[in-house]
């Protein structure tokens, strides 16, 4: 639609010839010719016609395979290509890419409502639940570096942390780290 008005406005307010034009914009002179001869317009006239598509005969079977599987796990739905697959089997002749099209339009739309979502709020009560981690740590302590081991806590009600150093890695530094016998 561009071109076409284009051509209109070099031809009818700017004077150029049709060879000129032709040069300028790489058209033929007979399309030029054409446009110029019939009466302006405001859009394009060609339309696709609409006519079946070979999915159309499956489009219910495969809007109900779909349906299904959404309320399976998802290692047990079924991909577009064993749809396809199984299309095929009834006598589908059409290509892979319609499948997968028809599989994404209907996720888009009907897909969406139908997805289950879960929301699992964490809420601890007070001393309930901690997550407990240790690490190596350095140090310098009057002047020598040492190595400690460092208890890490944190508190799942209050989100705080909590920390506790020993001089080595034992049994000693997990019961009491993890046992919370030094919170006061």
């Amino acid at each position: 639609m561009a071109m076409y008005a284009k051509v209109r406005r070099m031809r009818l307010r700017d004077g150029l010839s049709i060879s000129e034009i032709a040069r300028r914009t790489g058209l033929a002179r007979n399309t030029i010719k054409g446009w110029l001869r019939e009466s302006p317009r405001s859009q394009m006239k060609y339309q696709r016609l609409k006519k079946p598509k070979l999915i159309d005969r499956y489009t219910d079977w495969l809007r109900q395979a779909l349906e299904t599987d959404s309320r399976r796990p998802r290692k047990e739905r079924r991909t577009a290509l064993k749809l396809h697959a199984q299309l095929k089997a009834q006598g589908f002749g059409g290509s892979y890419s319609r499948v997968t099209t028809f599989v994404r339009t209907w996720r888009g739309q009907a897909g969406a409502v139908t997805a289950r979502s879960a929301y699992v709020p964490l809420t601890f009560a007070w001393g309930e639940a901690f997550q407990f981690d240790w690490s190596e740590e350095t140090l310098v302590i009057g002047g020598i570096w040492r190595k400690i081991q460092l208890a890490h806590m944190k508190l799942c009600a209050s989100r705080a942390f909590w920390l506790v150093a020993y001089p080595n890695q034992g049994h000693e530094m997990l019961f009491d780290g993890g046992s919370g016998s030094r919170c006061t």
